[in-house]
């Protein structure tokens, strides 16, 4: 009985058409490697980390299937039947990162105070600074991507919509909110090439 997800037929043409791109790892075993035990069981997350890891050290098209095979330890099959495409398991990656970052906007939103202050505490428990806060560079790599495009204008607008409420709300609060948003996701995009960079509090500061 074929297991969920492709059909056997589908898995069999997404693979070899994987293999041609992505030649067996050393050994002619499909996901092998030597000083790898193989892994019958990974849960998904595990493998969006690796998946996300990847595309943070050499692009989104270094996560192939084998490259994956050998980061996870599962066999490019497994994969294949998990996940349907190179592209589907790149787009499932970032969209549990996503859903992760959407948790963790819920939590900094319900703790943010409704004031200038808090705005700033709400942008700072998101930041980089923050304990295992997410790469919002690596969520913003790709959006061609539509369904990827569509998760960040949402968040983008709950973001807004949330820092303009601790800005007085109206009109003000909504510019308000949209010139902060915008110097901070500038920030968190360009800090990784160096150079001193604006406080938060000073660039609320100005806009109060």
């Amino acid at each position: 009985m074929a297991p969920a997800g492709l059909p056997v037929s589908a898995a069999t043409a997404r693979l070899s058409q994987t293999l041609a791109q992505d030649p067996l790892p050393s050994g002619g075993r499909i996901g092998y490697d030597s000083h790898m035990p193989r892994r019958k069981i990974i849960p998904d997350h595990e493998v969006f980390a690796q998946i996300r890891h990847l595309i943070v050290a050499s692009g989104d098209k270094a996560a192939t299937f084998g490259a994956v095979s050998r980061a996870t330890g599962l066999a490019a099959p497994t994969l294949v039947q998990r996940y349907g495409s190179q592209e589907g398991m790149v787009r499932a990656a970032l969209m549990a990162a996503w859903d992760d970052l959407d948790q963790r906007t819920e939590a900094a939103e319900a703790d943010a105070e409704l004031s200038p202050k808090g705005a700033q505490a709400m942008l700072k428990a998101l930041g980089s600074d923050a304990a295992d806060a997410p790469d919002l560079t690596l969520l913003a790599a790709d959006f061609r991507d539509p369904p990827l495009r569509a998760r960040a204008e949402r968040w983008r607008a709950r973001m807004e919509q949330a820092l303009s409420l601790r800005f007085g709300g109206g009109a003000k609060g909504k510019d308000m909110a949209a010139i902060l948003f915008a110097a901070w996701q500038g920030q968190v995009l360009w800090q990784a090439a160096g150079g001193k960079s604006f406080r938060l509090k000073d660039a609320i500061k100005r806009l109060d």
